[in-house]
């Protein structure tokens, strides 16, 4: 089936010309036109593009011209990454009629190097949710149950190449949001180290702690990928060209695993299952130690404190005037602009934007600043160096990506602050800066459950070649 095969086994097939980019890219056309109504990953279609790019892709190989590692690969972008001539909306009402004018600084490379861009992956609105269920353009669904969330914010990328429809997606993480789904999805998620990947085209969120990810189905591909998008960038000031090429036995590798990640309220299959592979990972001669992390406890407390902060600053751009959706206006050109703002803004925002940026507007408040987001900082350093301090004792950190299994549709979508538990375990890795790397955990039956992967700043190379030894785990 060719939706099982890997990059590099795609690209041996397309050299060896047992099928051409087109018909790959045709077939991959017609899954989506026939099965994404179920499972609503795509809000916008790319399909004339992705075929353009496919026939330069055959062009090449008929020239036998040598092809780059991502050239003829198909894939889909969240849809808060812009691409130029594409429908941008951040999953949101007030950007439905927004189109990118220029290329994000990934999807430059990611056309540099040939892959075939099928469309704009669905997501939670402004990347603000951990379910997938508060897009403008209606819920993303499971592949592997359709009555269940596929995780969020990065709901569609995670959904589309669970189901087949591309062989990696481009997602974002602010606090979760490529882990968590990948998890719920049996998929490979990498939050990159802050910095290693550009942000220049990224819808902003909370400045301080996106990142731009790959979404794949192994970490063969997860890597290709990275190596392709990563790097310096002169759009992004806080992106460095900066990585560690080590290898290692695992015989002398030490792994920590934090004692506050296994916490009352955890579900018990997913403790039991974790707890399970890391037995299996001390079989395979890994040293394994338990450490404390006391500070990660505050982490999603300081998260949601930052985020709202950033996301209140960032969000306060969209006016309808410059951009936006034509139809958020009332329609009585004598308003004043205050009324043009809340009209737009009343009706171009959904319901959780609205309450984080209230949320964060208060947090930055004269009189509560001090109170609330200069603690947070404060706490966001204690955690930051606290992580300093664990990888001088161990090389990795391990824990569940997150304490549920995928839950239903609709069932937490009211409770904002049992969603929000949903990042309980992956904030941590976004507050402090580090690398992190979600891999499902193998299981014969049953919902999929994902395996976190801390890794020091800009030891991504590193934790790919844990992470493939840990992937051969039976």
């Amino acid at each position: 089936m060719i939706t099982n095969l890997t990059i590099k086994e795609i690209q041996d097939r397309l050299k060896e010309k047992k099928f051409t980019a087109t018909q790959l890219t045709d077939f991959l056309i017609a899954k989506i036109e026939k099965e994404d109504s179920a499972i609503n990953s795509f809000v916008y279609k790319s399909f004339d593009l992705a075929k353009e790019q496919a026939k330069k892709i055959d062009e090449m190989i008929d020239a036998g011209k040598e092809l780059p590692p991502l050239a003829g690969i198909p894939c889909g972008i969240k849809d808060n990454i812009l691409v130029d001539g594409l429908n941008c909306s951040a999953g949101s009402n007030i950007l439905k009629d927004y189109v990118a004018s220029y290329d994000a600084t990934v999807i430059k490379k990611l056309k540099e190097q040939g892959a075939i861009i099928l469309g704009k992956l669905n997501l939670d609105e402004f990347a603000m949710g951990s379910s997938g269920e508060y897009s403008a353009f209606g819920p993303t669904k499971n592949p592997k149950d359709l009555e269940r969330v596929p995780g969020g914010s990065s709901s569609g990328p995670a959904a589309a190449v669970a189901a087949g429809f591309c062989q990696f997606s481009l997602g974002s993480d602010t606090g979760g949001s490529i882990r968590q789904p990948a998890s719920f999805c049996g998929l490979v998620g990498l939050k990159p180290t802050y910095g290693a990947v550009s942000r220049s085209g990224l819808i902003s969120l909370a400045s301080s702690l996106d990142q731009i990810g790959p979404i794949t189905k192994n970490i063969d591909d997860a890597q290709i990928v990275y190596q392709a998008i990563m790097g310096k960038d002169a759009l992004d000031s806080t992106s460095v060209d900066k990585s560690c090429l080590q290898d290692f036995d695992i015989k002398k590798i030490k792994i920590g695993i934090p004692k506050e990640y296994f916490v009352s309220g955890i579900d018990p299959e997913v403790e039991k299952t974790i707890k399970a592979t890391i037995e299996k990972i001390k079989e395979s001669g890994a040293d394994v130690v338990e450490i404390n992390l006391p500070y990660s406890k505050y982490a999603l407390a300081c998260y949601q404190i930052l985020l709202p902060a950033e996301a209140s600053a960032n969000l306060a751009r969209y006016d309808n005037i410059r951009y936006g959706n034509r139809e958020l206006h009332s329609g009585d050109f004598s308003e004043s602009l205050e009324e043009i703002y809340r009209y737009a803004r009343q009706k171009g925002f959904g319901p959780e934007v609205r309450r984080r940026i209230m949320l964060g507007t208060y947090s930055l408040s004269a009189g509560y600043y001090d109170a609330y987001y200069l603690r947070a900082q404060k706490v966001r350093t204690l955690i930051q160096n606290e992580f300093r301090q664990a990888f001088k004792y161990v090389d990795f950190i391990v824990t569940p990506t997150c304490p549920t299994l995928p839950f239903k549709l609709g069932e937490r979508k009211d409770d904002p602050v049992t969603m929000y538990l949903s990042d309980l375990f992956t904030t941590p890795a976004n507050i402090a800066g580090v690398c992190a790397l979600s891999l499902p955990c193998k299981r014969e039956q049953g919902l999929p459950i994902g395996l976190q992967i801390i890794g020091n700043f800009f030891q991504e190379d590193k934790l790919f070649k844990i992470a493939k030894i840990f992937e051969q785990i039976k």
